[in-house]
Order: C-alpha cells, then structure tokens, then sequence
C-alpha cells in the first residue's frame, strides 16, 4: 500500500476556523461515501465546533497518567487497527504526555501516513519551527510547542485559513473563540491587532512562497519551458545609460495595472568585464528600483538578446520593458540591434515594449574605460628587455661552443620578446621582436655576419620569427592591460558602491565624505566650495585637511558640481580616468549639502509652526478655560462678601465648596501648562529607580470620583523601572481622561500586564471611542477630539502622559476597547532584577494551540496571578474635579487595592509632585 496523503489547514492565530475548516471537510467526504474518521479533535468548549462533531465515527482517546494527573492522548494503536481511509488529528504541533508511543504529535502523523492512512491535520503558522525567534520578537512569548518546517512543507495540500485581525477580535469579543473570564487578558495581550497583523502577514507569506515552489517544481517537472503568466513580472534591460530611468518608472506602472506586479531590473554585462556601462548611472537606478519595490539584477552573458530572453523566462516574466535603441541610422548596417532581436526571439508567451526616450538615436555615448598605465618603472624595464635583452643573448649564444641550431635560436628570442611584452607592454616587445631577428641574420644564419640569407628556408624562419613574436606580444600586452583595466573597474566598483550605500543609508556627514574623497585619492586637503552667482566670491560649504583653498583655480583638481559649486582638492594631479570617479564623489557632496539645508530649513519650519500653534492654543486656553474657573470664583467670594444676602451656614459651605473646586481646577490646568512647558524645553530630569506597580497606580487613582474606576494589579508582576512621580502623573492624567468619557455607572478599568521585557498598564473606558485616524492627533498639546465641552480642560493631559512616558524610556498609545471605547496602553521598562518577577509570561499571553488561557500552574500562557481587586472600585475623597494640588499629601487608604496587604508609603510621591 502507498504512503498516504497530508492535508493541512495552516492558520494565523487560534480562533480563526482551523478546526471547523476540517470538520466540515470530514462532513464533505462522508456524504461522499469515504471512510473518515476523528483520531483527536478538541473543540475547547466551542459550541459550534462542538456541533460539527456529531455525526463523525470517533476513535477512543488513551488514558495515561502523569504526576497524579490523567490525560488523554490519541491512540495510534487503536486508529492503525481501525485503518480508516482518512483520519482527522487536530494540533499538529501537539507535545504529547510523557509515556505516549511518541514525542510529538507530528510523529504520530507519519505513522499513519507511513500506514496509507490520509490524514487532515490543523497548525498555526507561530508553531513552525523557523518561525520561533520571528513569532517571540513579535508577540513577546516563545512557543514551546513547535513541528519541523520541513513537515508542513512536504505536505500534499496546505490551505491557509484567513480572516482579519479585526474579524477575528470580534469573534472572541462575542464569545467564540474563549470563555468570557478569558477574552480580555487575551484581547489585550496576544490577540493585539498589531500581532495579529504581523502573524497574518506571516501566514501569507510562508504559504505564498510554497505555492511558487510547487508552481517551479510542476514546471521543472513536467518540462514546461513556456512562460505562464500566473503572475506579472516584468524585466526591465537597463544598458547603464540614463534612459533607464524612464524605463523603471515606466514598467513600474505597468506593474501597478495587475495584481501583485512585481518589477525586475538587469543590466546585463559581457564575460570580459570591460563593458563601459556608467556605474554612477546604475547605482543611480538601482536606487531607484528599489524604491519602487522592485529587485536589481547584475547578470553575465557575451549575447545580450540571448542573455535577456534566458533571465526573462529563468523567472517567469510576463513582459519585458526595453528602451529604443540610441543607435544612430548608418549603425544599423551592424545589426537589429538587441530590441529589435528581443522582440523577435521573445515568442508568443512574452510581451516586449520599446519605449521611446530623449536619448534614441543619440548615440551609444557611453564612457569607454581606458587602458590602465603600466607604470614607469615597469615601463623602463620593458625596454631594457626589448633593448638590451636581445643583445645579451646574442653574445651569450655567441660564445657557447655546441651550436644549438636556428630553431633553438629563434625560441630563445621569442622568450626575450614575451619578457618585454610581459614587463613594458606592446612597444618594448616590437622593439626586441625587430632586434632579435637582425640579430639572429647576423649572428645565426648562414652566411653569418652578413645581412644575405643563402637559404630561402631561412628566411621563411625569420619572417614566421617575427610574425609570431609580434602576435604574442600583442596578445601578452593586451592580457595585461586587461587584467590592469579589470582591477581598476574594480576598485571603481566599490567605491560607487559606496556612495550607492551611503544614499541608501541616509548619511548626512559632509565631512565624512570629503574625508572618504581625501583618503580615495591621497590628497592633502578637500573642500566644497560654492557662491550665489558668477560675481560672488566662492565660500567653503565644508572642508577636510591641513590647506585649505578659497578659489577652484587655486587647487591642483577641481571638480565643477553644476555652475555654482565645485570640489577643490590640493595635493596632486589626478590623472584623466580618475575624474570620472571624483564627479560621482562631487555629485554625493552636493547631495549631501542640499540634504543638510534642507532638512535644517524643515526643522526651522516645524519649530516656528509648532510655536505658532501653541501660542495660539494657549491664548485660547488663557482666554476661556482659565478664565471660566477664575469667573466661578470670583463670583462665589462676591458673593460672600455681598451685605446685601444673609447667607446660611450650608449657602456658605456650597460657595466655599465651588471656591475650592475651582481653585483645584486651577491648579490642574496650570500644573499641566507648567509639565507641557517642561517637555517641550527639554528641562525634565528622571530619577529611575526600581518599584512595584501597586506603590504607585492606586496614588494615582486618589483624585478620581469614589466609584469610578476599577483596579486590577497581579501580585506576580515584575518590579518597574521608572520615575515613580512622572509615573503617577502620567497614570492620572490618563485615568481622568477615562473617567470623563466613560458613561455615567461604567467605571473605567486599570489592569497591569507583563510582556517580555516591559510591563503594560492598560487603562481601559466604554466611551464613545476614537477614529483610527485621530488616534496619534489626540497626543498633541492643546488637542481634545469630538465634542469635548469647554471647561473640561485645555488638551494637554494626554500630551503630558504621552512626554512623562518617553521621558522614562516607555511608550503611550490607543487602542480600541473591544465591543466600544478607548484603551490607553503604557508601556515600562521591567526592572533587570528585583523581588516579584514572573517566572512565565503574563496571564493571556497566547496558548501555544488553539487551547483557552488556564488559570491553574501549568497553564501554557504562564502563571495566573489572583487580581489585586478584580471588580472592586477604588475608594477616595473627591476634591473637585481634580486630583490633590501640588505640595499637599494625598492620603487615602487603599491597603485594600495593593495586592500586599500593607498600607501605601505616600511621602515620596508627595514630595515628587512638589519639585
């Protein structure tokens, strides 16, 4: 019997319908009339995957005890004695209770497969082992629980199971995917939208690849040598000239038309690396490529048509974007050139366009690279080879007493002429090619010492002598220009290679740059000079080196960058085939300058706007939301001042009463205008030490009306480093924000979390929410969303909380509320060391399988914590609207809501809010 056949549903998080997905296959093949069977499905108390249950044959579970504990696992035994056509096993990734037949889960599958049996399986996309370190950077906990990729990846069939990260949320807000008690901790920790989002992206991505490479192996297999158009890739040919910008753009148009286009460049150059394509030129598209999503390829090929047609189909492009040829008319006597044999070549399978450009039929104009110097004292030594070489010989052969014949003779000479050519190049080598063979006239063949040749063979010898030797040293001399001509091109190559990175990288140093010039070429000294007009006298933008010139005419090069700037180096002079590399350097230089100012005139800009803004809003604030507390007061002292009204005892109380509130209003909108001024000044210090949540959230809380908040801090938090003072000032302003959106009789809920390496307090309100597009506009100075009424503040609370945060190494942002509102989530550094720190991941984390968060001390998602005060409110005096002015004790007794059983130390928080 043959090996049996996988199927895998592949998902990107639990809850999204990996289970109900293979069910409702199982149901399919049933009606079908196929035996299929459930070897392990756990439905996890949903209801409705529950209900696809019914109706499937179910196969006994075995019973194995571990620690005091039964567990049950699938049976392999029990399903290979049953030999079903198909069987269903739910988790692939599954570990199994110590004691099973095997380890893991997956093992257990290639069992059955190994038996013929077909088996539908269900893995999430965190559970690959690959995607381990990916998974944990994303979502903060590692998974335990993990199958070979290798696995997943020889499977017959794997279908993704998607849904949206909003979709999804929903479904566990109402109760699909957990237990009620359950949603919110994973809500607001595994189940986050931006996780969710990462691991879809994931999912999509890994199954996107496997379907390319079972698209390649079905055409390497079955030999399809035809292009199929399953997915627009275009192939642009770029020959290094500067119509290759235009052909980019223009394919990466062409791309935007299909779905999921994808754009790949090529310059395609000869075997000989000596094909003059402008590197400045091709680093330039490169760039330009990249930008645009696409991909730049460097390809070898002496037949370019040929070379293009082999990448084009090597990837199965759809198109391929060619520029018209810069040829002029009379150069086509030489051939179609590569467009018109592309077009030709290409088939019915492969579109090809000619664009036009400003360049055609200007001419190739390329820069041809020129013969590298062999150098001066190489060249001296070639021709004293040439010169004296065959002279030396020739007294040498002279004096030797056995006659070694004309032939010997002649290969001798050809050596010494190999030696010029190797040394000094083509000339030396001619020189001692004519010399030799006087010398071999005179000296070798008979009658010697005369110029005569007897034998007409001899003088066939002499002239096949020189010919050779003329041939070898043409070719000796033109290997070694090559080889010169190659290292060159080279170290020209990295260095644009260097200024394509540093445009790539962003980098802004000026004078790293002209340094990097400095040291290129071995000046002395570098500068970038520049003047507003033809009349105005040059200034120097930026400089390296001991001497430094004022003048371009001055300096021993210099480089013109446009008509009003020019790079000036002293020190020697450059030969010709250097200054191509220079201009690119000047080229960047410029770049570079115009970058610096601009970036200097855009911060100059974002200042004086940013100023403008805040004096007007405090204008407004100085003028209505000052102003009106001012008004209540005034009006209550008149009014107690007043002989005309004999007030009572409790008129006078409510007066003194709105005096006090108001006075407190005061004091909280300044305090906020004296914080925000703070931030924006730079001026506030930290003093981060170690400390538990509990001693700092509940004095936050002090100001808030009695009722309305809900506290919930777990004991088994990590300590925090922070500035405990800007740590219950950024708490407060967020929890008063919460406060007064929440509706009147839903309290606002606090709760604490750890994640990795940093602690969440997550303030959580049932209001009427905020747009995804207002979500960073509501951390602004001044800034109150929707309809906020007058009175209530001048927006700076949250633009406080948000500075205090990062001014402690932390982060503030919103969220949305699942099923309507507002999460505030602050984000802390956990403390490195200290007493209280989780031995696991926080309660809700993430299960490592589609498993509902435990509560007990082997739940996968970490230690569950009893709250602090799960429901309870926090009870304090209210004083106003706001919280207790600066410098006065904020006393309240909440040993009840820290979780520690001891009452809260309030000095020192006191005394923050004081300095």
């Amino acid at each position: 019997m043959g090996r049996g056949k996988l199927r895998i549903y592949l998902g990107a998080a639990p809850g999204v319908g990996k289970t109900y997905a293979m069910l409702s296959e199982a149901h399919r093949r049933i009606e079908r009339g196929t035996d299929c069977v459930v070897a392990f499905v756990e439905h996890h108390g949903r209801s409705r995957t529950e209900v696809m249950l019914h109706g499937l044959d179910r196969i006994p579970r075995r019973e194995l005890a571990y620690r005091d504990a039964v567990f049950t696992e699938m049976d392999v035994d029990a399903v290979l004695a049953r030999r079903p056509r198909v069987a269903l096993v739910d988790e692939l990734a599954h570990t199994n209770v110590p004691g099973s037949r095997n380890d893991k889960r997956w093992q257990d599958v290639q069992e059955l497969l190994a038996a013929g049996i077909d088996v539908i399986s269900t893995v999430n996309i965190q559970h690959l082992e690959s995607l381990g370190d990916v998974v944990e950077s994303i979502t903060g906990v590692r998974q335990r629980e993990t199958v070979p990729d290798e696995v997943v990846r020889r499977a017959d069939q794997i279908e993704l199971v998607d849904m949206s990260p909003q979709a999804l949320r929903r479904r566990m807000a109402h109760g699909n995917v957990y237990q009620p008690d359950k949603v919110d901790a994973a809500l607001s920790n595994y189940f986050r939208p931006g996780n969710l989002t990462a691991l879809r992206e994931l999912a999509l991505l890994w199954v996107a690849d496997r379907v390319d490479e079972y698209l390649n192996a079905y055409r390497s297999e079955h030999q399809v040598s035809r292009i199929w158009g399953s997915r627009e890739r275009i192939v642009v040919g770029l020959t290094g000239g500067p119509e290759g910008r235009t052909l980019i753009r223009r394919a990466a148009r062409l791309a935007e038309k299909g779905a999921g286009g994808e754009v790949m460049a090529v310059y395609i150059a000869r075997s000989d690396g000596l094909t003059a394509a402008s590197p400045k030129e091709l680093a330039v598209q490169r760039t330009l490529v990249e930008d645009l999503g696409g991909t730049f390829h460097h390809v070898v090929g002496d037949d370019i048509p040929a070379a293009l047609l082999a990448f084009a189909r090597g990837v199965n492009a759809t198109q391929i974007v060619l520029g018209v040829s810069r040829r002029k008319s009379w150069q086509y006597v030489f051939g179609p050139g590569v467009g018109a044999t592309v077009a030709r070549d290409s088939g019915p399978d492969l579109d090809v366009h000619l664009i036009t450009h400003g360049e055609a039929g200007k001419g190739r104009g390329l820069p041809v690279a020129r013969g590298a110097r062999l150098g001066r004292a190489r060249m001296i030594w070639g021709w004293l080879a040439g010169t004296a070489g065959p002279p030396l010989l020739a007294l040498l052969l002279a004096n030797f007493e056995t006659d070694l014949g004309l032939a010997n003779d002649m290969l001798l000479f050809l050596s010494v002429t190999v030696a010029a050519a190797l040394l000094g190049g083509l000339l030396p080598a001619l020189a001692a090619a004519v010399l030799g063979s006087l010398l071999l006239n005179w000296f070798f063949t008979p009658p010697v010492h005369t110029l005569t040749v007897d034998d007409p063979t001899n003088i066939v010898a002499i002239v096949v002598f020189i010919g050779v030797a003329v041939s070898v040293a043409s070719v000796v001399d033109l290997a070694a220009r090559r080889t010169h001509q190659a290292a060159r091109l080279r170290a020209e190559s990295e260095i644009l290679s260097f200024l394509a990175g540093s445009v790539l990288r962003g980098e802004t140093s000026l004078e790293a740059l002209l340094e990097r010039v400095r040291e290129t070429f071995g000046m002395e000294s570098v500068a970038l000079l520049e003047r507003g007009s033809e009349v105005d006298p040059w200034t120097c933008a930026g400089s390296v080196g001991p001497r430094q010139v004022d003048r371009p005419e001055d300096a021993d090069v210099d480089m013109p960058v446009g008509d009003h700037m020019a790079l000036a180096l002293s020190g020697r002079v450059l030969p010709a085939e250097d200054r191509r590399v220079l201009a690119a350097f000047a080229a960047q230089a410029a770049v570079v300058l115009d970058r610096r100012r601009l970036q200097q005139e855009a911060d100059q800009a974002k200042e004086l706007a940013e100023g403008n803004r805040i004096r007007t809003a405090l204008l407004a604030a100085v003028s209505h939301d000052l102003r009106t507390p001012l008004a209540g007061i005034k009006a209550a002292v008149s009014s107690l001042r007043s002989d005309d009204v004999a007030w009572s005892r409790e008129d006078e109380a409510e007066l003194l009463e709105g005096i006090e509130g108001g006075a407190d209003r005061l004091d909280h909108l300044v305090g906020n205008l004296l914080d925000m001024s703070r931030l924006q000044t730079g001026t506030v210090t930290t003093l981060i030490r170690e400390i538990d949540l509990d001693e700092v959230v509940p004095m936050a809380l002090v100001g808030v009306p009695e009722g309305s908040v809900g506290l919930e801090i777990p004991e088994s938090l990590p300590m925090v480093a922070v500035d405990p003072g800007l740590l219950e000032r950024a708490v407060a302003n967020i929890v008063e924000n919460a406060v007064k959106y929440s509706p009147p009789g839903t309290p606002a809920q606090v709760s604490a979390s750890a994640l990795g390496g940093r602690v969440e307090v997550r303030v959580t309100d049932r209001g009427p929410g905020v747009p995804d597009e207002a979500k960073d506009r509501i951390f602004a100075p001044f800034q109150r969303h929707g309809d906020a009424p007058r009175g209530t503040g001048v927006g700076l609370g949250l633009a406080v909380a948000r500075g205090f945060a990062e001014a402690m190494g932390g982060t503030l942002d919103a969220e949305d509320t699942p099923g309507g509102g507002l999460t505030m989530v602050l984000t802390v550094r956990a403390a490195e060391s200290g007493s209280g720190t989780a031995t696991g991941p926080s309660p809700g984390a993430a299960p490592p399988a589609d498993t509902a968060p435990s509560t007990g001390p082997s739940s996968p998602a970490g230690t569950a914590a009893s709250p602090v005060s799960a429901a309870s409110a926090v009870s304090a005096p209210a004083t106003g609207t706001g919280r207790p002015s600066a410098g006065t004790a904020a006393s309240a007794d909440v040993t009840g809501s820290t979780g520690r059983g001891a009452p809260v130390d309030t000095a020192t928080s006191a005394e923050r809010r004081t300095t």
